[in-house]
């Protein structure tokens, strides 16, 4: 209850003084990528129930010959670099801690794809509302792979305090004032999980 209180708040404030900011990307994402100016996606939250995650748009929708999407790398432009490098591109999520769908700490929500594809301790990250920030972003983002960074999320579902949630977001704001992890090795961002390898 206090967590959900002290998001709620957060939230709201952060709004009100940021919204000269998410106003102005706004503009510059309809001038620079074109409409629409925000990415909305199914992810899985709480128990993996699904919601819409909001982002500023940072890619075009530029498709090969047959109708399919290119790559992320091929579509991801140099104003969506820039927005991702410096976190820009999440504050339309604020709207999603307003609502209820996401804290601002938890396990990052990912693809509703790879809910098939958890372990039953992997699974586990579920059992909080992810967040816009997360032990696993402050401890190598997207530079770790997904075994480490699943781990990284189960502590904190089992570690998780309102101590713990002050210090990720201060070490997020060290770490996006550095710019630190936001892709993977050879990566536009993250290459996608595909499953745990077998035995």
């Amino acid at each position: 209850m206090i967590k959900r209180l002290f998001d709620f708040i957060v939230a709201l404030v952060a709004i009100i003084i940021l919204s000269p900011l998410m106003l102005a990307i706004a503009l510059l994402v309809r001038w620079r990528i074109g409409s629409p100016i925000l990415f909305r996606q199914q992810r899985p939250g709480l128990l993996s129930e699904p919601f819409d995650v909001i982002k500023f748009r940072s890619m075009t929708s530029a498709c090969d010959a047959k109708g399919k999407l290119l790559p992320d790398a091929l579509r991801l432009t140099e104003f969506g670099k820039f927005l991702r490098r410096s976190s820009l591109d999440e504050l339309p999520q604020l709207l999603n801690v307003l609502r209820g769908s996401i804290s601002l700490v938890g396990p990052r929500p990912l693809l509703m794809d790879y809910l098939p594809l958890y372990s039953p301790e992997q699974a586990r990250r579920h059992n909080v509302r992810p967040g816009i920030t997360g032990w696993a972003q402050v401890n190598g983002r997207n530079a770790i792979g997904w075994t480490e960074k699943f781990a990284l999320d189960v502590w904190y579902v089992e570690n998780q305090s309102f101590l713990l949630d002050m210090r990720i977001l201060l070490l997020t704001v060290r770490k996006v004032i550095a710019r630190e992890s936001i892709n993977a090795a050879n990566e536009a961002t993250m290459h996608r999980f595909e499953g745990n390898p077998t035995e």
